[in-house]
């Protein structure tokens, strides 16, 4: 091996681990909590040579809000294999997301920090492309077989989305055991959004 390999490969192994105590930080105090000196004092290295590999702490959530979607586009792909017609498939999807998100509480709360992305985001990740597009699969084929062909799927997505981060954000805040409640909620969310298209 050469010296520039050798170098990469060094490169590459510190960009790791700066990752992987970003990681183990997140999980122990939370994303807020997070700080490139945390970091360089958790892998022994200056700050600065954080500095050579992202350009802040943003750039390292955003790699871990990466890392996050790759995991979840995984288990909706699954899910959505499994299942056979659109509204099975968005049922599948649904309840893989909120596996996943109950699952992964810390991925998903970097994931969530600040909302729920913007499209202009969407379109810049392509983690996240792959996730609107798993979705706007089987939603795009109920509309066409509905009786409203002119509905916006995007909008639908949105609807999506945003009511099942909703009713889990409101669970992760909670401390209650509601585990029959939620899974009534879960499913009569699903039933409406899947009949509300056919309609």
């Amino acid at each position: 091996m050469g010296i520039a390999e050798r170098k990469q490969r060094h490169k590459e192994e510190v960009r790791a681990s700066i990752l992987e105590a970003a990681w183990q930080l997140v999980v122990q105090e939370g994303w807020q909590a997070l700080s490139i000196r945390k970091i360089a004092e958790a892998i022994e290295y200056s700050v600065p040579v954080i500095y050579d590999h992202f350009a802040n702490k943003e750039a390292i959530l955003l790699e871990l809000t990466k890392q996050g979607f790759r995991k979840l586009n995984d288990g909706l792909i699954k899910a959505k294999e499994g299942a056979g017609s659109p509204e099975q498939q968005i049922e599948a999807m649904a309840y893989a997301y909120w596996k996943f998100a109950f699952e992964n509480k810390a991925y998903y709360q970097v994931m969530y920090g600040l909302g729920i992305p913007s499209c202009e985001t969407v379109n810049q990740i392509s983690e996240l492309s792959t996730f609107s597009e798993l979705i706007l699969e089987p939603i795009k084929e109920l509309i066409a077989a509905g009786k409203s062909p002119k509905t916006d799927p995007f909008l639908k997505l949105h609807t999506f989305w945003s009511m099942l981060h909703g009713l889990i954000s409101i669970n992760m805040m909670g401390n209650e055991d509601k585990e029959e409640l939620n899974q009534l909620v879960l499913q009569d969310f699903i039933k409406s959004f899947v009949s509300g298209m056919k309609a």
